[in-house]
Formats: C-alpha cells, structure tokens, sequence
C-alpha cells in the first residue's frame, strides 16, 4: 500500500492489503481486524493493491491460505499438540511390541526350548547369536520388539518432561502421563479446558457410555482417570464419589493451564483433603452404594 487515501479512516485503513509496516498479507489477514465491514474490492482497486476484483480475491485467497497454514503449523507445534502425539506414540509403540512378542515368542518356542515369553522374554532372545535362517529371523525380530519397547520408554520419559510446562496443574495433580492421555482424548488442552466435568470423567470410556446409552449397560463411573490413585485405591463402592471430586479438580487444572498458565498449588492441597473426607466419610458409615 503506497497510496495516501488508503490510510485515512473509514476508507480502508485497517484493511487486510493497507500494508507498509512490514508484514505479510497472511499475517494482516490473521492478525488484523476492522471496526465495520466495507467494500474491500473497491477499496483494494481505488487504493491500486488490485488491478481489479478478480484479483483481488486471488490475492485474498492465497493470503488466507498461507495465513491457515501458519495456523495449522503453529498449533502442531504447540506442547499440548506434542504431548498429544507423544501419547499415542507411546500407546502404539506399547501396543505393538505386545503383539509382535506374542509371535515371537510362539516362534521361538519352537527353536529355543528355555525361550521366554513376553517383552522380556524378547529381550533376553535378541542378545543371542543365532544359528541358521530361522533363528536369524526370530532373533531380529525380538530385536525390533526391545527397541520398539525402548521407544516407549523414551516416549514416557518426554512426556514426563514437557507435560509438566504445557499443563502444570494437570500434570501436578493427574501425574505427567495421564495428563498428555486426557489431553490426547479431549484433542487438545484447550478442548479439554472447555469440557464439563462430567465428560472428562468418562474420557476413554466411551464405549461403554454409548452401550449405557443405547440401554445395554451402566452408566460408566469413570474413564482412564481410573488410573490415578485416588480412584484405583478407593473402595469399589466409593469410586464414583472420589472420580466425581479428581474430574472437578483436573477440569479447574485445565481450564487455568489453558487460560493463565499459572501454576497453583493449592489444587493439590484441596484435592488431598476432598479425598481424605470420602474415605473417612466411607469408614465411618461401614461402606456405601454409588
């Protein structure tokens, strides 16, 4: 923008094309903003951005697209994004290593009569010296089986890492992996923050509420945050009150991790003591129904 017209207010100066402060058009075009529409087209042909209409949204279009690219890439790059990733990298790598021990270890039952079974089993095979192509094959594929294993580790000591700086109350009060698994489930820490907590009390149960749904089952009491502690060491009777408190708690942690960042300590010390109350609750009435 080179034209003194186009700078004057109510005639396009805080206009996607009214440039000459250095950014791109895809930044204007994200970053910038307007009080009232206008005639953009003939604003951007008066002002001489565009030789006409047509070009003008040609040059739209390609700056909204570069603009959604650096969106796009900007959010993959994000922590809660890569925790989101490291997760189910994790879970795969997990997974798979599970299934391909139980071939091999079916394999090597068949070659090695002390062959052991399991992931350890698999790593005890690939330190042997193999004899013949079988066992070549056996042998690398245990190989691959206890680096597979190897990468989870490696993949849980990141998350370990980085979940602490990207949800630092999650992570204080879910521990470091459960936090990067609700966040995975939500699809993000801020599509976590925005849920009730009633819904991220079942994340990871989903199956089980649509068969509730549906009329084929209950209604479920929890989902992954079952893991945690303070419902997997409550009494069965009483998980459906300590998975209502810890899904308050985690959802408040979210909702600050998102929208301040700040980390608070107190979410700890209150969640203790709400847990403390349901078990001595528990104790003195003899046991419960939820």
């Amino acid at each position: 923008m080179t034209t003194d017209d186009a700078h004057h207010p109510g005639d396009g100066s805080r206009a996607w094309f009214a440039g000459g402060d250095g950014e791109s058009p895809a930044d204007r075009v994200r970053d910038g903003d307007a009080e009232a529409p206008a005639d953009w087209p003939a604003l951007a042909v008066e002002s001489g951005f565009a030789a006409d209409e047509d070009d003008y949204y040609a040059t739209l279009r390609e700056a909204t697209v570069a603009a959604t690219r650096a969106e796009v890439d900007e959010r993959e790059r994000a922590d809660d994004r890569q925790l989101l990733h490291a997760v189910r990298a994790m879970d795969d790598a997990e997974r798979v290593a599970n299934e391909l021990a139980e071939r091999v270890s079916e394999w090597a039952g068949t070659l090695f009569p002390d062959a052991g079974t399991g992931v350890e089993g698999c790593r005890k095979l690939a330190e042997r010296d193999p004899d013949g192509s079988a066992e070549e094959r056996v042998v690398s594929l245990a190989t691959r089986v206890t680096d597979l294993a190897h990468e989870a580790g490696e993949l849980e000591a990141f998350i370990e890492s980085r979940a602490p700086v990207a949800a630092p109350n999650l992570s204080a009060l879910a521990g470091p992996v459960l936090a990067a698994r609700l966040i995975s489930l939500a699809g993000g820490l801020e599509t976590l923050a925005k849920k009730p907590s009633g819904t991220l009390q079942v994340l990871g149960a989903e199956d089980a509420l649509f068969a509730h749904l549906r009329g084929h089952g209950t209604s479920p009491k929890h989902g992954v945050i079952y893991t945690h502690e303070y419902v997997r060491g409550t009494r069965p009777e009483d998980r459906g009150s300590a998975s209502r408190a810890l899904a308050g708690k985690l959802t408040i942690a979210a909702r600050i991790d998102h929208y301040s960042g700040d980390y608070r300590p107190e979410l700890e010390a209150e969640l203790d003591e709400r847990m403390r109350t349901i078990r001595v609750r528990a104790e003195e009435d003899g046991g419960g129904s939820e």
